[in-house]
């Protein structure tokens, strides 16, 4: 008995030091190409006319990077303990050669939604910035646009959607027992079927980045910390109730600042 609890310690800790350095990279990665697009941006700021303007095919694949990266960054710390209950749950039925596979088609599932919505996310920000909407930060530079978005992201914290993907979010082990699939296919399909209840319970938060500036690094990380605790804080703690109340005061200060 204690040899299985001693390798189900070694597993899920495995897991969880894997999970910290996909993290770890993909922070990396999204700092250097958050500055490698604020460098035209700058050299126009600067008066740098001369230099060449990226092309929109250009700009979108750097901007898809970036945000497929930053995705990874933020949202792998949050689907840290769905994962660690999958693998929990594969030693069940595939043997000790097999799991790492199914762990990795998993969390492939989970990042392949997520990705998606990086590549509508790219789109948008490559149109704002094309029609002079963006700051050299990324942040939409109209305050009553500004203003509305972050009011309407603090009222979807407290819709009945929010809170029935976030449920699937906070509970892994009972996502298991109504999603589980055989096979690394079937881990793919679950891998998909979560992202999609964690896309639906947060997409709204990441359009704040369009508020905060898309290449603010800390303001990432804020946002970052902000879902994880949603969904491993201990649920007496009104965590989206406050992010809402925040949300919304934020939006409305913000909508009538701009028009004084």
């Amino acid at each position: 008995m204690v040899g299985v609890l001693a390798r189900r310690r070694v597993d899920r800790t495995a897991v969880v030091v894997s999970l910290a350095g996909v993290t770890a990279i993909a922070w990396i990665v999204t700092v250097q190409l958050a500055a490698g697009m604020r460098m035209p941006m700058d050299s126009m700021d600067s008066m740098d006319m001369g230099a060449p303007m990226p092309s929109v095919g250009h700009q979108f694949l750097l901007a898809f990077a970036m945000w497929a990266a930053m995705m990874v960054g933020m949202m792998v710390p949050s689907a840290t303990p769905m994962v660690a209950a999958f693998s929990e749950w594969t030693r069940r039925g595939l043997d000790p050669g097999r799991r790492p596979a199914a762990v990795a088609s998993f969390l492939a599932g989970y990042l392949i939604i997520w990705w998606g919505f990086s590549l509508v996310a790219a789109g948008v920000q490559v149109s704002l910035d094309r029609i002079g909407m963006l700051t050299s930060m990324g942040a939409v530079g109209r305050p009553a646009v500004a203003g509305t978005l972050l009011v309407i992201a603090g009222l979807f914290q407290l819709s009945p959607w929010k809170e029935s993907c976030l449920r699937a979010c906070r509970t892994p082990f009972g996502f298991l027992v109504a999603e589980w699939r055989d096979g690394a296919r079937g881990a793919l399909t679950m891998g998909i079927r979560h992202g999609a209840f964690c896309l639906g319970c947060c997409w709204l938060l990441m359009t704040v980045l369009f508020v905060v500036g898309t290449m603010h690094l800390g303001w990432m990380a804020v946002i970052a910390v902000f879902v994880l605790a949603e969904k491993v804080a201990p649920r007496r703690l009104p965590i989206g109730r406050a992010g809402a109340a925040l949300l919304i005061g934020w939006g409305l200060w913000t909508f009538l600042a701009s028009a004084v």
